[in-house]
């Protein structure tokens, strides 16, 4: 039987983004843990750790994370191991942004000035102390902006866990147009609240950005 959406049809639909504001969180704080390893294994001196690196960037760049989705929650369950919709798309987003945040800071350690890190080792630091005193306080105000954006695409991108089953914004509004038939309300609705989500971030990493690049004109 079709219902009318009302009320209760949009708090469902909103209560449901704290899954989404869940997974991203998760996924993100992963990712970061992740995508610092792989930076610095990216700028390491290890040809063998550095060429792993490289590779690991360039499948989970170079394949749709909805595939990402489909391989984590379907592989691991055809290998034996039953993995619930929740962790297959915490693993799969967390490893997406392992790749693209790894990706994202080796290009800004890169792009602190080589000469820091050439004084750093005329002062004898070894490299974990050239990055932890020199080069990763540097690279961090330039990670900021970009780090912010890729947040921003991280949270819409969780949207295709709903695919796989797991009942986040995108998956309650496909429930409740189901019931309602009523798809501009319910997808308006959704998508306002990927907006309200979203806006203030991108926001954020456009003055970021602008931050930097006015201390950099100077």
């Amino acid at each position: 039987m079709i219902r009318p959406f009302g009320w209760n049809e949009f708090l469902i639909i909103v209560m449901a983004a704290q899954w989404t504001i869940a997974l991203s969180a998760i996924a993100f704080a992963g990712g970061g843990i992740g995508g610092l390893l792989i930076a610095l294994i990216r700028v390491s001196d290890f040809r063998l750790p550095r060429l792993i690196a490289i590779g690991f960037i360039r499948l989970f760049q170079g394949t749709p994370l909805l595939m990402q989705l489909f391989l984590v929650f379907f592989g691991m369950n055809i290998l034996g191991f039953a993995i619930n919709p929740w962790l297959a798309a915490t693993v799969a987003l967390t490893l997406h942004a392992s790749a693209y945040l790894g990706e994202i800071w080796r290009g800004c350690i890169e792009a602190v000035p080589s000469g820091q890190r050439e004084a750093a080792t005329a002062l004898g630091l070894r490299y974990f102390n050239r990055m932890r005193y020199i080069v990763l306080p540097q690279a961090t105000r330039i990670a900021v902006a970009p780090t912010v954006g890729f947040l921003v695409q991280l949270i819409k991108g969780t949207s295709l866990a709903s695919i796989i089953g797991f009942t986040e914004l995108t998956r309650q509004g496909q429930i409740i147009n189901n019931a309602t038939f009523s798809p501009f309300l319910v997808f308006g609705t959704v998508a306002a609240v990927y907006f309200i989500l979203c806006w203030p971030l991108a926001l954020l990493a456009r003055r970021m950005e602008q931050k930097f690049s006015r201390a950099t004109a100077r």
